[in-house]
């Protein structure tokens, strides 16, 4: 699976000003929320932070890979952010997290999942990628940065 094939348009945000690991959370169901009528936010944010308390999502280089699985879910959804300001995100190499790339899953697509995953941990160490992806100032040069 392709990052194209997850990541719509308007599942970007640029320069997002997220105080912590919560917030950012937060960000991202709520924009996830706006592609899942049948889905509510908390919902979603209740599966990112079960996620998160199982072990850090934090990769290292300022990366995180904040994921989570979904009953309800019909197809992988990505949502993409950057912070304006890194934040502590208990990531592997203890650096703050400035890049936030998190996806939901199907419950039952176990091995879709960790395909996807590799998928975008390989994009994400691209240095080139990484630094446009700071470099953006608009969500749509974010999104085109992923595309």
């Amino acid at each position: 699976m392709e990052i194209k094939d997850i990541l719509q348009p308007d599942c970007t945000l640029c320069a997002a000003q997220g105080t912590s690991k919560k917030r950012v959370l937060e960000l991202i169901s709520n924009v996830a929320s706006k592609h899942l009528a049948d889905i509510d936010q908390a919902t979603i944010l209740a599966s990112l932070m079960n996620r998160e308390k199982m072990g850090s999502t934090g990769i290292g280089n300022g990366i995180a890979l904040p994921h989570g699985r979904l009953k309800e879910l019909k197809h992988v959804l990505a949502v993409v952010v950057t912070n304006q300001t890194p934040i502590e995100f208990d990531a592997i190499d203890k650096l703050p997290v400035d890049i936030f790339f998190a996806i939901l899953v199907p419950e039952d697509k176990a091995a879709e999942h960790l395909g996807t995953l590799s998928a975008i941990a390989a994009k994400l160490t691209d240095k080139d990628t990484l630094q446009r992806m700071r470099e953006a100032h608009t969500d749509a040069e974010l999104f085109k940065v992923m595309n």
